[in-house]
């Protein structure tokens, strides 16, 4: 019971003292990362290519990299993908890896990571570095408010504001 009283207790303290990034209360603290997303030629940020033969889909830049390393290209095709005035690469892909291939523009948007809800936003952080395997190299703590949420107003309400020295005393 010590144990847990004292935890309530350095909880407490933490709630009160950590930064609020901004956020009213009763807040808590997710990830927040980036994915790309399929968009809008107009608003794309790079494109990815999707070979629909082998039914994958690279970043575009960095396949026409790896490509240039591909023994089993032919010379014809390493030789048209290498020249200085190589514009369309789409077109390449089609004639010489895929004829069905896309390119399919992309965008960077931010997104909440699904199942991580954290009170203190140092748990959040210690979460992101144990499970970095998980997420981008951009992850991060992004601070939520649990909004027309009266139960957990309450509750943090109460962790926050305790007053432990009222049980020591009536003991």
């Amino acid at each position: 019971m010590n144990q847990d009283i004292q935890f309530l207790k350095e909880l407490q303290n933490e709630l009160r003292t950590q930064d609020i990034d901004s956020q009213a209360a009763p807040r808590f603290w997710t990830v927040g990362d980036y994915e790309w997303v399929e968009a809008r030629e107009e608003n794309a940020e790079r494109y990815s290519v999707y070979l629909p033969y082998i039914a994958e889909s690279y970043v575009l830049d960095d396949y026409l990299e790896e490509i240039k390393e591909d023994s089993t290209l032919s010379k014809e095709a390493l030789t048209e993908l290498k020249k200085e005035d190589f514009d369309d690469p789409i077109e390449w892909i089609q004639k010489y890896i895929d004829e069905e291939a896309e390119l399919i523009p992309e965008r960077k948007v931010h997104i909440v990571r699904p199942d991580t809800m954290f009170l203190t936003k140092e748990e959040a952080k210690r979460h992101i570095k144990l499970n970095k395997h998980h997420y981008t190299s951009e992850a991060h703590t992004y601070a939520m408010t649990a909004w027309r949420a009266p139960k957990v107003e309450r509750l943090l309400n109460i962790l926050e504001s305790f007053d432990w020295k009222s049980i020591e005393t009536s003991k």
